[in-house]
């Protein structure tokens, strides 16, 4: 480095002793003052507290007036904190400790100081304190400074908590009912650390509120509901898209004007207004409002325009469900029958329930078709598939099976022609369904299934039955494996009985077994009331909110009507099926019990061996069950009649059996027990039919207006 570089040389004048004495004060007073600590002894024989001048300093006192008694700084504190230092130092001394340390408040002229003390415990040999050294400093600083950062801690923790614990709540909203309800339900202003909460959402050009919460805010809904006007904060905010702090009411009343009216009613001191805005797409706003608050520091400003943010997100969320859940469910009850027609004979009871998952709809469907001569067919099926796919292609099958059944072709030509259909739409889904021919003149009904559950028929009694209905391979799946066979089922349904058909969504229980799913709908049934309408109503309200709603279900109930008879001449019907092995024992029981019933109890011996003959010669000798039919005759003698129907067309023939036989007495039995009896013939099969009571007076001889030979009767009660 040069001359010509260095820096210039400024000369210093040299200090007097004066001027070196005066420095010399001030800069101790100033290393006193910054330092802030001192020290201090405290003799605990003589009672007597030196504190150095630092020290006094830190504790305010004067050092030509500190009489060095310790009493003298226990007057300084206040009564709280003197009792804290006592504590301190009697625990230090009586528990053997050989310090402690304590921060105390002291009242001085400038203001509260806070004050450390730090000290250690001298002892002598015996372990007894004598005297009590330390230092004591001024923490005021350190002590703010740190309660400062506690509080600051404390309030981002506060709004960490509200920003994620309304984020979860949301998190599970799925429809805009689900935002609303988190909003504004249990805890939901507690989550927003509001004390109440506006929502208004755009609808064109109207902003309409969804939801309030919080007390007196019911005067929002005068406030512009229905209004996109600038004159109202929420409309102001939402149009121009910047959020709005206010801080008091009066203020609010200087910016909108026509809110001074209203003013008086609510009782919240500070509001904040914030704009919904997604993806660059206004939805509308929100306000929150809070009791206490008069001013919005930075943090939290931030804190109000993300949760604003969530709610938007959630809101956009929640909005597009809502539309995709319209347009599926809109097209899935487009393709499904607007109504079903009233039928002769019976009642027909319909539900359907569309899945809860925004487009996830399945493919369920159910329909009734008129057939020639007073039949008709039910029909429930399931599309595999939660999507608009499945819906659009059960529209389809719907549309051919009806077409098909309309034509007459029998229930197991219908089904191979659907799953021909099914396959030749090219897609790779399959189908499921039950379909029934149903004549309820004659009560019979003809069931072909298509890897599909077979009905439910509950019986007058209220037991329920399983037939075993043969089943086929699913729709399509059986085309392509060339397996185009559906077997049919024929049923009979007695007046009064009920068929259950319905879709998997009704019995599956997730996480269970659907076999426990289709006990519990058999229990249901059997507890149900009778009518169709009500029982369908019934199932509906017990299964769904059991199960949930997250698949598709189709349910249809269909019920003969009952045959009660007259009050002087009841009736009643009971379907026997050949593969219930309870049956024939029911059958007595119920005609035992009806009799009783009907005040004809001394013929219910008779009555109750006849069933049984009756019904165990069809279920050994016919491949189908049977119907019993049990009434009273009123005119002109009060008699019981009984009959069992089946569809075999070989009558039964009088044989002379043996002393050996074990069969063969069935026609004797009659003659012995009966006082009339006979064979019809019904529709494909027969009837065997007697009369049990008292013989017809010889002037007027009965005639029963169904008798048709052969008929056996006993003359004046006699046997012939």
């Amino acid at each position: 480095m040069t001359d010509h570089d260095r820096p210039p040389i400024i000369p210093v004048p040299p200090r007097s002793p004066a001027e070196k004495t005066r420095n010399t004060e001030t800069g101790t007073a100033e290393r006193l003052a910054m330092n802030r600590t001192g020290s201090f002894e405290w003799d605990l024989d003589a009672r007597t507290l030196d504190v150095d001048e630092a020290g006094l300093l830190v504790l305010g006192l004067d050092p030509a007036t500190f009489d060095s008694r310790p009493e003298s700084l226990a007057d300084l504190l206040e009564p709280a904190e003197r009792s804290r230092l006592d504590a301190a130092i009697d625990e230090a001394i009586k528990g053997g400790s050989n310090s402690y340390s304590v921060h105390l408040r002291v009242p001085l002229e400038a203001g509260d100081q806070w004050t450390h003390i730090q000290a250690r415990i001298l002892r002598s040999d015996d372990g007894r304190a004598h005297r009590v050294i330390g230092l004591v400093r001024d923490a005021t600083a350190e002590v703010t400074h740190s309660a400062f950062v506690l509080e600051l801690e404390k309030r981002r923790q506060r709004q960490t908590d509200i920003v994620e614990r309304t984020t979860s709540a949301l998190s599970r909203a799925v429809t805009v009912d689900d935002v609303t309800a988190a909003l504004t339900g249990p805890g939901g202003l507690a989550r927003l650390g509001a004390d109440g909460l506006a929502l208004g959402l755009l609808d064109n050009t109207a902003l309409n509120v969804i939801a309030l919460s919080g007390e007196s805010l019911e005067v929002i809904d005068e406030l512009g509901t229905g209004r996109l006007d600038r004159a109202f904060p929420l409309a102001d905010t939402v149009l121009s898209g910047r959020p709005r702090f206010v801080s008091s009411l009066s203020a609010l009343t200087r910016r909108y004007p026509v809110l001074e009216p209203y003013v008086g009613q609510l009782k919240f001191q500070a509001a904040a207004y914030l704009p919904l805005v997604a993806q660059a797409r206004s939805l509308g706003g929100l306000a929150l409002f809070y009791r206490e608050r008069t001013a919005f520091n930075a943090d939290e400003r931030n804190l109000c325009l993300g949760l604003a943010a969530i709610v938007a997100q959630s809101l956009q969320r929640a909005k597009l469900f809502d539309e995709e859940r319209e347009f599926a469910t809109g097209l899935q009850s487009a393709m499904l029958p607007r109504r079903i027609h009233d039928i002769e004979g019976g009642e027909i009871a319909v539900r359907y329930h569309a899945a809860w998952s925004g487009r996830q709809v399945g493919g369920d469907w159910y329909d009734v078709i008129a057939l020639p001569k007073d039949r008709f067919g039910i029909v429930v099926g399931d599309v595999q598939g939660h999507d608009t796919h499945a819906a659009a292609i059960m529209g389809q099958l719907r549309i051919a099976l009806r077409a098909y059944a309309a034509e007459g072709h029998p229930p197991s030509t219908v089904l191979a022609r659907a799953s021909r259909f099914l396959a030749e739409l090219d897609t790779d889904r399959f189908a499921t369904c039950a379909y029934a021919q149903v004549d309820l003149g004659t009560g019979t009904v003809r069931v072909v299934r298509a890897g599909h559950f077979g009905p439910l028929i509950r019986h007058m009694d209220g037991r329920v039955g399983t037939p075993q209905v043969r089943g086929g391979m699913p729709l399509g799946i059986a085309t392509e494996l060339g397996d185009e066979e559906f077997p049919e089922t024929r049923l009979d349904l007695v007046p009064g009985e009920t068929l259950v058909l319905y879709t998997d969504g009704l019995v599956e229980e997730p996480g269970a077994d659907i076999d426990a799913g289709v006990r519990t709908l058999i229990t249901e049934v059997s507890a149900g009331p009778a009518g169709a309408e009500a029982l369908a109503d019934h199932l509906s309200d017990r299964l769904w909110e059991r199960w949930g709603s997250g698949d598709d279900v189709a349910l249809l109930v269909l019920r003969r009507s009952p045959d009660p008879g007259s009050p002087r001449a009841p009736r009643l019907h009971q379907y026997i099926h050949q593969a219930d092995p309870e049956g024939l024992s029911d059958a007595r029981t119920i005609v035992r019990q009806a009799l009783t019933d009907w005040e004809m109890a001394e013929l219910a011996d008779d009555a109750e061996l006849v069933t049984g003959e009756l019904l165990v010669n069809v279920l050994l000798h016919t491949e189908g069950g049977a119907v019993l039919t049990l009434e009273v005759l009123p005119e002109p003698v009060r008699r019981v009649r009984l009959s069992v129907q089946d569809r075999s067309s070989a009558w039964p023939r009088r044989r002379t059996p043996g002393e050996t036989a074990t069969s063969g007495r069935g026609l004797l039995l009659l003659d012995a027990v009966a006082t009339r009896w006979g064979i019809e013939p019904r529709g494909e099969g027969k009837a065997v039919w007697c009369e049990i009571g008292p013989a017809a007076p010889p002037a007027s001889p009965p005639v029963h207006r169904d008798a048709v030979p052969p008929v056996a009767e006993k003359p004046g009660g006699g046997q012939r």
